[in-house]
């Protein structure tokens, strides 16, 4: 959220500078607004433009692509802006370098001047702030819904194959209860056809054939 914030306020500043620039002085004496668009295809000329059909134009584009971007928050749009900025500039400086041989800065004030300055501060600035932007979150995935409850008429069914599976209601009977005896015999085993058979305690004489196994033998 801060880096949102903080990348829309550098991008906003950087395209107000862009809209600002070409009201300013940008060669010699001759401001910006000046120049006409279609001088940057055909070659600058000394004939002046309307303020609409000069480089303004591409500028407020820019400057629109950016506020979209701003709050839509797409990094791609911003950027998108700051390239329209420094892209028109730098063909702006090369047609003029074409016609007038060559591009000069003097100390006087004659040259660039600093309007095109601020124009390439401005797309930088506008590139800067999409970098600065987190973009939109993709959103996370919902959790998968739970299996729904299988109807009364088959509650052994098992979703979502609905091929029958546990059942899915607790049995109302009362669960059997364990066999409280562990005296002697209570260990059994089955082994083949026969039923059970007894396994004879540590140190417990198994009983005899007729003898009660509770009592001791008659004599």
């Amino acid at each position: 959220m801060i880096r949102n914030v903080l990348g829309a306020v550098v991008a906003l500043v950087g395209a107000a500078a862009a809209v600002q620039s070409p009201f300013r002085r940008w060669y010699d004496t001759r401001l910006g607004r000046d120049y006409r668009i279609q001088d940057l295809f055909d070659g600058v000329t000394g004939v002046s433009s309307s303020v609409m059909a000069s480089i303004l134009l591409p500028f407020l584009f820019a400057a629109l692509l950016t506020l979209v971007g701003v709050v839509l928050r797409s990094r791609t749009a911003v950027a998108l802006g700051g390239l329209v900025v420094l892209g028109f500039t730098v063909l702006w400086m090369v047609r003029l370098g074409q016609a007038e041989s060559g591009l000069t800065l003097d100390g006087d004030g004659s040259g660039l001047g600093w309007g095109v300055a601020q124009a390439l501060a401005g797309g930088l600035l506008i590139l800067l702030g999409a970098l600065l932007m987190a973009g939109r979150r993709r959103a996370a995935r919902s959790a998968p819904e739970p299996y729904p409850v299988p109807p009364d008429d088959r509650p052994d069914t098992w979703p979502p194959t609905q091929e029958p599976g546990p059942a899915a209601y607790t049995s109302q009977a009362p669960e059997p209860e364990a066999d409280p005896y562990t005296g002697p015999g209570r260990h059994r085993a089955t082994s083949g056809d026969e039923d059970t058979a007894e396994y004879p305690v540590q140190g417990e004489v198994p009983p005899r054939q007729g003898d009660d196994r509770y009592r001791p033998p008659h004599p």
